[in-house]
């Protein structure tokens, strides 16, 4: 009882320790746990399969520093699959942080990883002011929305630009979306429209928004927070795309314990206030 009694009465900066290192420890140890692939997972890896290698891909950025932790392993784990098959990617930037959001991820994967040309396997044409206006206007024209890109050079003067005038000429859509604009308006103003192809990665919190698209089918399944990230490295991981899996299930492993440890905390405290009270009377 005087257990209990001390436990009720613990300094919470106790509790703020336990916390920091159930979150700590697994990033600083990495190890893997049991991840369940979501059938929305699958559909977004099978509506990527069916693209044949080389095919030209739009990946739109709208996210920023506050959701790094969720949106941007997923973008690595894709751009990763992306160059594996070929494709060629045309980055845009609907958010003005998604600007660096994307060059962290083209320098680290694109260049570092594997090399890639830029201007002839991607190019990043930033970020421009208008949320869905600029949607609209590359349905019409990449050249007019995008004079340049953020190297400065003329669009027409890069190879992979070369036929490409529109979204039209876009085989794929994919947007890593934080809220708006981002997946919602792409599906309303670009992949409907156009009758493209398109799918997503986006915050938790979004995906009960994006969900109904899914099911009419206008997007083709969803990576949904930090454990459909996680999720989409194990299932790159089994399919031979990934030696190893990457930051979402490290960041999953670290969630999951602190999850662990405060659903713990709360079953002691409130056992410790109810045996307390039952003491009192």
């Amino acid at each position: 009882m005087s257990l209990l009694k001390n436990v009720s009465q613990l300094d919470r900066r106790w509790i703020f320790l336990v916390i920091a290192l159930s979150v700590a420890i697994p990033l600083l140890f990495p190890f893997s746990m049991p991840i369940r692939i979501s059938p929305h997972v699958e559909t977004v890896y099978e509506a990527l399969e069916e693209l044949p290698d080389g095919s030209i891909i739009l990946c739109s950025f709208e996210y920023g520093p506050s959701t790094m932790p969720e949106v941007h392993p997923m973008s690595r784990a894709l751009l990763h699959y992306m160059m594996q098959k070929n494709h060629k990617v045309i980055v845009t930037c609907l958010w003005p942080d998604g600007l660096f959001m994307s060059r962290a991820i083209l320098d680290e994967v694109c260049d570092q990883a594997y090399g890639k040309e830029y201007g002839v396997d991607y190019i990043n044409l930033g970020y421009k002011a208008g949320n869905e206006v600029v949607i609209k206007s590359i349905v019409e024209s990449f050249s007019t929305t995008y004079p340049v890109d953020t190297r400065g050079g003329s669009l027409s003067s890069y190879p992979i630009m070369k036929g490409i005038e529109n979204l039209a000429n876009i085989d794929f859509i994919f947007s890593f979306s934080a809220g708006y604009p981002g997946t919602i308006e792409w599906v309303q103003y670009a992949a409907d429209p156009l009758d493209k192809p398109m799918s997503t990665g986006c915050t938790a919190v979004q995906v009960t928004e994006v969900v109904p698209f899914i099911q009419s089918g206008q997007c083709k399944g969803i990576l949904g927070g930090l454990s459909g990230a996680a999720e989409f490295e194990r299932l790159l991981m089994e399919k031979g795309h990934m030696e190893e899996l990457g930051s979402g299930n490290r960041g999953m492993a670290a969630q999951s314990v602190a999850h662990i440890v405060m659903v713990l905390f709360i079953v002691i405290g409130n056992l410790a206030f109810f045996l307390e009270r039952r003491r009192q009377r």
